[in-house]
């Protein structure tokens, strides 16, 4: 994609979290490459009338291909930020989830991310500039008890994103940050089959343009990392001195099916 505005990556954008984060970058003088696993006709229309240009690619981004038809899709094109947020959820007991479903949110929520911010990565580094924004979670510092894949992903990210910041601490002009947010008004909690959970049912889950200008303020700054919201924050401190037991049966309260009726 040509041109002369600096240029953002933007996965996950078609709505929540990845839609509010495109905004944000179409706001302030970012053209951009968009990419979900479905359409993303109202994020273009939104993006476009910010002034800015966007390219808008559907692709399964769990898989090699979809990965492949992002970076085509950027061409030879000079990436200054890369907002990976692609992720998706899956709720109920593990034993009783699909197997397939199951490898699918890990194929997109680490592979993928994996090997975009691989490709993408390596061209900031060479070129000396360039800003990268990670969606984590707050659910990583807590075992996922019906969440348990989930949970375990993003343990994942936030644990690769504090080595991989480390390793590049010396490559002058790359910032990567860390965004964790807690439950976000979203339609995560339907995709993965949450609604009947306690935490899927919350009408206080924080709105999804907040916590995409926490992020994006932080990617700015570049900061190392960001809790969006002062619940958040406070979670992620007593999860730090939590026994594991403990949080587990907390977040069974959180996440059991039927919970929401309790």
């Amino acid at each position: 994609m040509e041109t002369s505005r600096p240029l953002a990556v933007v996965t996950g954008a078609s709505s929540g979290i990845g839609l509010e984060l495109a905004l944000q970058c179409a706001s302030n003088g970012f053209d951009l490459v968009i990419a979900s696993d479905r359409s993303q006709a109202e994020a273009e229309r939104e993006i476009r009338a910010r002034g800015a240009r966007v390219r808008s690619i559907i692709a399964d981004l769990g898989t090699e291909e979809g990965v492949e038809q992002l970076v085509g899709a950027i061409g030879g094109a000079r990436v200054d930020a890369l907002l990976a947020n692609a992720g998706q959820g899956l709720g109920k007991a593990f034993l009783d989830q699909d197997f397939e479903a199951l490898r699918h949110i890990v194929d997109t929520n680490i592979t993928g991310t994996l090997a975009l911010i691989h490709r993408i990565g390596r061209t900031m580094r060479d070129q000396g500039a360039g800003r990268i924004l990670i969606t984590g979670s707050i659910a990583g510092f807590m075992p996922g008890t019906f969440q348990a894949v989930y949970n375990g992903t993003k343990a994942f990210v936030d644990s690769f994103t504090e080595a991989l910041r480390n390793e590049i601490k010396d490559s002058d002009g790359v910032t990567l940050t860390t965004l964790m947010p807690g439950p976000v008004d979203t339609e995560f909690f339907a995709r993965g089959d949450m609604l009947d959970t306690s935490v899927g049912a919350d009408p206080n889950k924080r709105d999804a343009a907040d916590v995409a200008k926490d992020g994006w303020d932080a990617l700015m700054s570049g900061k190392a990392s960001i809790f969006s919201g002062w619940k958040t924050k406070v979670q992620g401190v007593l999860a730090n001195v939590t026994p594991g037991s403990v949080l587990a049966e907390q977040h069974r309260k959180m996440a059991e099916p039927g919970s929401a009726e309790d």
